[in-house]
């Protein structure tokens, strides 16, 4: 009896190891939990973080902005944002850098009304867009005004929450907004099959990086395989879903019961679209690619009106980066 309650105490006292053992990290997305998020969701399930000691937070944010100043303050330990906000976020005084992509294809983009389309950049003179104010297609909207010779001083800006995007389209508030384009399945549930129109900044100049996962000086320096860690974890995610998409919306729904699993079935795999590419299937999912990166730099550099020069090598790390395969 002494035996049997020593052991159930050994194993007692190894669990409450275990359990403190797991060290806290805050993730920040980039918005409300959507199909591009899908993979943080299932690496927590099936304990992939947890395998590396990490007690994983996931929590929303109101676009890239505003995750950056979550991760440069320290209010989280990682997070999810577009590299080009990240890029022109440097040379304000930011200390975050890009540690690994997500998307390897652009989807920037404007979404509007079939009966009041804006499907060419000229369309937007004169208009009234909505977004967040730390929303990536907001920050770079003077990139891409300026690739396409437009007056980016005629096109107003209204600030809306992330969630009020689809209504505000739909319902006429505003004359398109910017988002990814994987969100088309969230406008045509609300306006209908055929009645929305894109403008893919990836047809008009501006083909760069965007959504990647990113981290502070603070983070680099204090938490290398913390870092390390959450990067594999979260790409092992992101290569079950590309091997089982249905399961792993079935592991996002647990997890995140209100959404609606048809139309963020269609916009994760949207998402993917964006990162089964041959450059993934070579070096790993995620990987960053120099002369893409630093052609990203050199266009954010031209047309975004920085106050300074960012110098490619200032924002963005490979050394936290382990190769996860594609599925075959």
């Amino acid at each position: 009896m002494t035996r049997t309650l020593t052991i159930a105490f050994a194993a007692l006292v190894a669990c409450a190891g275990s359990a403190s053992a797991q060290e806290k990290f805050t993730f920040a997305l980039n918005w409300f939990a959507v199909g591009d998020h899908a993979a943080y969701w299932v690496a927590l399930d099936k304990g992939y973080y947890k395998a590396k000691g990490l007690d994983v937070t996931l929590e929303n944010s109101k676009g890239s902005g505003d995750s950056i100043a979550k991760v440069d303050t320290g209010r989280a330990d990682a997070g999810l944002a577009d590299a080009a906000v990240v890029i022109a976020s440097n040379a304000r005084g930011t200390t975050v850098k890009t540690i690994g992509m997500v998307f390897d294809k652009n989807p920037n983009n404007f979404f509007s009304l079939k009966d009041s389309p804006l499907s060419k950049p000229s369309d937007l003179v004169g208009k009234k867009l909505g977004a967040p104010p730390g929303d990536s297609q907001r920050q770079m909207f003077p990139a891409f005004a300026k690739v396409n010779n437009i007056d980016a001083s005629k096109v107003t800006w209204v600030n809306i929450e992330p969630a009020a995007k689809v209504a505000a389209v739909a319902e006429k508030r505003m004359d398109g907004v910017g988002d990814y384009n994987t969100g088309l399945p969230f406008y045509e549930k609300a306006a209908g099959k055929g009645n929305i129109v894109m403008m893919s900044w990836a047809d008009f100049g501006i083909d760069i990086y965007s959504m990647s996962i990113m981290a502070s000086a603070k983070t680099m320096k204090e938490k290398p395989k913390q870092l390390k860690d959450f990067l594999e974890a979260s790409y092992m995610g992101w290569r079950d879903v590309m091997a089982d998409p249905k399961a792993s919306m079935e592991i996002f729904k647990k997890r995140v019961p209100e959404m609606d699993f048809d139309v963020v079935s269609q916009n994760m795999l949207l998402g993917l679209s964006l990162m089964k590419t041959d450059r993934y299937a070579k070096n790993g999912i995620g990987w960053i690619d120099d002369k893409k990166f630093c052609d990203s730099v050199e266009l954010v550099n031209t047309y975004m009106g920085l106050p300074k020069k960012v110098e490619c090598k200032d924002v963005y790390a490979k050394e936290f980066y382990t190769k996860v395969e594609m599925p075959k």
